[in-house]
């Protein structure tokens, strides 16, 4: 047998982009942890606390496509070395950016954070496409476990960096994403990731033809709640938290829960998925995300606070693991790049919004209308999961 033709990278690219995947988003849940009380310090005005984070997602949303055509075209890992670059520089002007002072300077250091954000979101998909189609939903659950060790690298980062460049200045913490980043482009010069196949580029089903069809409509609505429904919760935290008298250290930690709350279970979604069906995995993401906003109701005490999060990664798990797995699933190969554009796009445009109208909410109305806030969308995702029911439609089939 030729060693070659046995050889099989998936497994390889797997642990690669899930190594990736825990130094992104250690430094996003170390951004999550720091952005809206340096944003406090910094800005002009209280109002603008959120402002940097939800700027971080803006880039992220309209690098979006360019980053999944990009891939498309020039190969997945030159579009991930190019988003690593971005977090690097981005980290940096955001450190200068605290120790001058400069708010305008911070808003753009997190906004060359989204773009390293924007091609990351892809780390699940490059392992997707790589897999077999009985392994995929496993390969995207594995890829995203990557964020178990953010859970803890990320918050434990910020608490030890915030004074390295002066008492509660938080310059350090922005230091350290820049590191991280240069650590991930290290590491994504060792994945061996086919190059795509440029004749197919412009073969396959339009945006509206895709969006047409109500497994894939489906798939983007569960990526879209679960993220969407996540942040404007997530965001409002450490702010809440800070409101009812728990202190920086605190807000850490129940970040630090709800970060690993997201990534551990995706050792065992995909084999969930294989075992019992996408069906029962998403309305499970659903349920958990319903009882979040009950348990933020019971009160604002740090257990309350913590267990809430914890319930809202969970969801998030079931619905963005599910979701993910339920898009590829229903596009073609030569669909790959628009496909998985579309998804995204639109999953960060709703990031974006909410990471936008959170810190406004939260001031003008209060912690519990952030909550009440997500219901009606998790309601109308939940119908649209009861509806998508055929086999066919690849929602209610187990995973071949």
């Amino acid at each position: 047998m030729n060693p070659e033709a046995a050889y099989d990278p998936t497994r390889r690219n797997v642990l690669l982009l899930a190594f990736c995947q825990a130094l992104h988003m250690s430094c996003m849940s170390l951004l999550m942890t720091i952005s809206a009380i340096v944003g406090a310090k910094v800005a002009p005005s209280e109002d603008l606390a959120t402002l940097p984070l939800a700027l971080q997602f803006l880039f992220m949303m309209v690098f979006s496509i360019p980053a999944s055509l990009g891939m498309g075209r020039y190969g997945r890992r030159i579009g991930f070395s190019l988003g690593a670059l971005g977090g690097l520089g981005g980290g940096l002007l955001a450190a200068f950016a605290v120790l001058w002072g400069d708010f305008l300077l911070l808003c753009l250091g997190t906004g060359f954070v989204g773009i390293a954000s924007a091609h990351a979101t892809y780390y699940r998909f490059a392992a997707a496409d790589t897999a077999k189609p009985g392994e995929r939903s496993r390969a995207i659950s594995w890829v995203l476990a990557g964020g178990v060790l953010a859970a803890v690298l990320g918050p434990q980062l910020a608490k030890e960096t915030r004074g390295l460049m002066g008492p509660e200045s938080y310059a350090g913490a922005f230091f350290a994403i820049a590191v991280l980043q240069v650590l991930i482009l290290a590491v994504l010069q060792f994945i061996q990731i086919p190059r795509p196949d440029r004749r197919r580029a412009a073969v396959g089903r339009s945006v509206a033809q895709l969006l047409a069809q109500p497994a894939f409509l489906t798939a983007v609505l569960c990526s879209m709640v679960s993220y969407g429904a996540m942040n404007l919760i997530m965001v409002a935290t450490p702010l809440a938290m800070v409101q009812h008298h728990h202190g920086f250290d605190a807000a850490a930690t129940v970040i630090q829960f709800h970060v690993l709350a997201m990534y551990l279970p995706s050792f065992f979604t995909g084999g969930l998925i294989q075992r019992i069906g996408l069906r029962p995995v998403l309305i499970g993401g659903v349920l958990m995300i319903l009882g979040c906003v009950a348990v933020n109701f019971t009160g604002v005490a740090f257990l309350q606070f913590t267990g809430a999060l914890v319930l809202l990664g969970m969801g998030w798990n079931f619905l963005f693991v599910g979701g993910s797995t339920l898009l590829v699933r229903n596009y073609e190969p030569e669909e790959q790049a628009r496909a998985q554009a579309i998804n995204d796009f639109s999953t960060f445009t709703t990031v974006t919004v909410t990471a936008f109208g959170s810190g406004a909410l939260l001031k003008a109305l209060g912690w519990q209308a952030v909550n009440l806030a997500v219901v009606p969308a998790l309601l109308l995702v939940l119908l649209f999961i009861l509806r998508a029911t055929s086999a066919k439609q690849g929602i209610a089939a187990r995973e071949a």
